[in-house]
């Protein structure tokens, strides 16, 4: 490979910046933005005013990137790639340098050396040969590093690589990845072993795939935890109550997001022991939650993040929906969790119909001592026929308010906070996979999950004598506490279009995060025992508009929601097909027998009738399934930005801005921008968001579980205009809505869930 630099201007350059490797950088820059190469007269002119002769070559270097960052636009989206080549030139030079220091002179020696400094898993160097290690390190391609947008390899750099207790870097790109690929193969069978170790590292360094949050950060290293998010169900007890705050504390400390349903604990005023207008009602336990968050900050990184769930029909819904609110009484706020509503179809109904109807709120812990049975276990039409018995019981107490009024007060917060996040608990439960197995009550934080839940319970507490020492042991019955295992498919990285590279990598991810499962290093005994039962995965998707502008696919047109049926209709296909196989090569989860998988209705309910589609519904009977939940599309915030692609499914921001970040500025520029893609690439809060819901309803056919749908709104929005794309979702069977986002508000991106 030619690394002469043949531009005068370029040559020029390096005169004023001799840094060691800038020839080579240049020479490749040169040969990849060779059309370009009228504009670089302008980084010369540009490195002018920051580059003084009196700086060190290290400064030097700096100002030269600063100046291609600055250079960053819409019309000119090729120096963010430049600048990018330039950051790593950077990166790469120190990290030689403190690979010299430190005596590291090839990929085994490195791992050797992070592991004596716990940097490192040991169970890498434990489970693999050197000779096996060795041949992994040829599978690296540098030129990878060359993917990157400027944003996305700072991201990376900053956060992913491991770095000493001293902010000290000593791994690349690239070995981060092979890094990962080689802890989500260990268990593979050592005949195949290297070869998956190979996939997953090209699924990760091609950027087709990402991993969640905590795999990309924690996979490889001492403590492995690698779940994104957890959910679980709050008992009406003072002991369960503790239990998962105490739960969801341990999850915090790890970096794991936290789904809480709180539609069980009673209402305030209702009785406790027999004492009537005792219990003060969840506010009170969600202000705990709240103070939980900030209080286990994950080593001062970040405080912890939980979304609390409640049903429409819960007596405390109006308080609980002014909890972000900047209006009313601070003693019943709490502005560091995200608040949540489960809806019954009915609700949607009469909000569409007859917004003057009586809505009636109950206390659940009533409903159950005066009728027998917990409303909230109960989802469609068995629960509207119990929900008009409980209103019609004269014993049971009822807060009556109408329809339009619990309306204004969900748009009212909707529009000032962003929330609450919408459950559609009925559409969610009617397309369950595992109904023999539980039900559905609520989603985790970013709404992308739903998956069976039951609570953890207790069973006794006995005072025993062990080794001479007398202990209390606890004994508790562990429930459905959920995890999810995300990852997500790099839709603007993968041709959409061949069926078989969309097959292969789709394989290849589901293989990856069914591994995760094994693997995982849960925070809590209750997740690893819910994980191994139902072995559920979280395939989703990013990239979305990006592939869309690629394929010159307008996001207001019946072509995209065409499109994305096929797309999206292929996945789901894909992915059903590599865990069965997965459940024929190693066995099908706990709860295959009496599935929907296993009966078929599965695919009945979603209409797939195709010979095809057939053809796998009797595969899948006979093979079996290896997770019991497969589809699940996260809000992907940062990892996007790591991929240089665009977030999850939602259209852009812009199509071009720039972003401080502790005081660097950092050029955003929507993905493979060029004069073919400009006019496909529609801001978010111009899009007609009835095609949003529809293109959402669309998708949500191959989606097992649920999407992190954003609705994008702007001040002329009218209550009525969000009620009816709330009422559209409902209808389109649409199963959550994540964040309403106006023009004027800023929302809080969920990283946990980002994958």
């Amino acid at each position: 490979m030619d690394r002469t630099v043949k531009s005068p201007v370029l040559q020029h350059l390096l005169q004023a910046c001799p840094v060691p490797g800038l020839a080579a950088c240049l020479a490749g820059v040169e040969r990849d933005f060779g059309e370009h190469a009228g504009d670089f007269p302008a980084l010369a002119e540009k490195y002018e005013v920051f580059g003084k002769p009196s700086l060190d070559l290290d400064e030097k270097l700096q100002a030269l990137i600063r100046a291609a960052v600055e250079l960053a636009s819409a019309e000119a989206p090729h120096w963010d790639k430049i600048a990018a080549r330039l950051r790593y030139l950077d990166f790469a030079r120190h990290l030689a340098e403190s690979e010299a220091k430190r005596g590291i002179t090839n990929f085994v020696a490195k791992l050797r050396y992070l592991m004596a400094k716990e940097l490192y898993g040991s169970y890498i160097l434990e489970n693999y040969t050197e000779q096996e290690l060795r041949a992994a390190s040829r599978f690296i391609v540098a030129e990878r590093n060359h993917l990157y947008s400027y944003a996305g390899l700072d991201l990376l750099l900053s956060r992913y690589v491991i770095h000493t207790h001293h902010g000290v870097a000593l791994e690349s790109p690239q070995e981060m990845y092979l890094g990962i690929a080689l802890h989500l193969a260990m268990l593979e069978e050592p005949s195949v072993r290297m070869d998956w170790v190979r996939r997953f590292y090209d699924m990760l360094s091609l950027q087709q795939v990402t991993m969640a949050t905590p795999t990309l950060a924690n996979a490889r290293k001492p403590y492995h935890q690698l779940s994104s998010c957890f959910i679980d169900t709050v008992p009406d007890s003072l002991e369960g109550i503790y239990r998962s705050l105490d739960s969801f504390a341990k999850v915090s400390k790890w970096g794991g997001g936290m789904g809480l349903y709180f539609g069980k604990v009673r209402a305030t005023g209702a009785a406790i022991r027999g004492f009537e207008g005792a219990a003060g009602g969840v506010i009170r336990w969600i202000r705990l939650v709240n103070d939980t968050a900030v209080a286990v900050d994950q080593l001062g990184v970040r405080q912890g993040a939980c979304a609390v769930y409640l049903d429409a029909w819960h007596k405390d819904l109006p308080e609980f929906l002014q909890l972000r609110t900047n209006n009313g009484d601070d003693r019943m706020k709490a502005h560091d969790i995200f608040p949540a509503v489960c809806y019954p179809d009915l609700f949607w109904k009469l909000a569409k119909e007859d917004l003057d109807a009586p809505w009636f709120l109950m206390d659940p812990h009533e409903i159950e001592m005066v009728m027998g049975y917990a409303l909230e276990d109960f989802w469609g039409e068995e629960w509207e026929k119990r929900y008009r018995a409980c209103v019609a019981e004269p014993r049971i107490d009822k807060r009556v308010i109408p329809v339009k009024e619990i309306v204004r007060l969900i748009l009212k917060s909707v529009v000032e906070t962003g929330t609450p996040f919408a459950f559609y608990r009925d559409t969610v439960n009617r397309l369950n996979p595992n109904p023999q197995a539980g039900m559905i009550y609520c989603s985790n934080l970013c709404t992308e999950i739903a998956q069976n839940m039951s609570a953890v319970e207790s069973v006794r507490t006995e005072i025993k004598t062990e080794a001479g020492d007398t202990v209390v042991q606890v004994t508790t019955r562990p429930g459905d506490f959920v995890v999810c295992n995300l990852a997500s498919l790099n839709l603007g990285r993968i041709d959409v279009t061949s069926h078989e590279e969309l097959r292969s990598v789709v394989r290849t991810a589901v293989r990856a995060l069914d591994n995760v499962i094994d693997l995982n290093e849960a925070p809590l005994a209750y997740a690893r025992l819910t994980n191994a039962k139902y072995r559920s995965i979280g395939l989703g998707v990013s990239g979305y508009h990006h592939m869309l502008a690629k394929n010159a696919v307008r996001w207001e047109s019946e072509e995209h929601l065409a499109f994305v049926d096929d797309v999206f209709s292929r996945i789901n296909y894909a992915a059903i097909e590599a865990s069965s196989d997965l459940a024929a090569e190693k066995g099908s989860y706990g709860c295959f027998a009496g599935s929907d998988w296993q009966t078929g209705d599965y695919f009945k309910k979603r209409g797939y009738e195709s010979e095809a589609w057939q053809e796998l519904a009797a595969k899948v009977c006979a093979q079996g399934m290896r997770n019991a939940y497969l589809l699940a599309v996260a809000p992907t915030s940062s990892t996007s930005i790591l991929v240089g692609t665009t977030a999850g499914v939602d259209p852009i921001m812009k199509r071009f801005f720039l972003e401080e970040k502790k005081g660097a500025i950092l050029p955003r520029i929507a993905p493979d921008l060029s004069m073919k893609t400009f006019w496909y690439y529609k801001s978010a809060h111009t899009v007609d968001q009835n095609w949003s819901v529809r293109a959402a309803g669309v998708r949500q056919r191959h989606i097992d579980q649920a999407q992190s749908v954003n609705l994008y709104i702007t001040n002329d929005f009218t209550f009525r205009q969000v009620l009816a794309l709330y009422i559209k979702a409902y209808e389109e069977g649409v199963k959550t809505i994540y964040y309403v986002r106006s023009k004027s508000l800023e929302v809080e991106e969920c990283e946990s869930c980002s994958s």
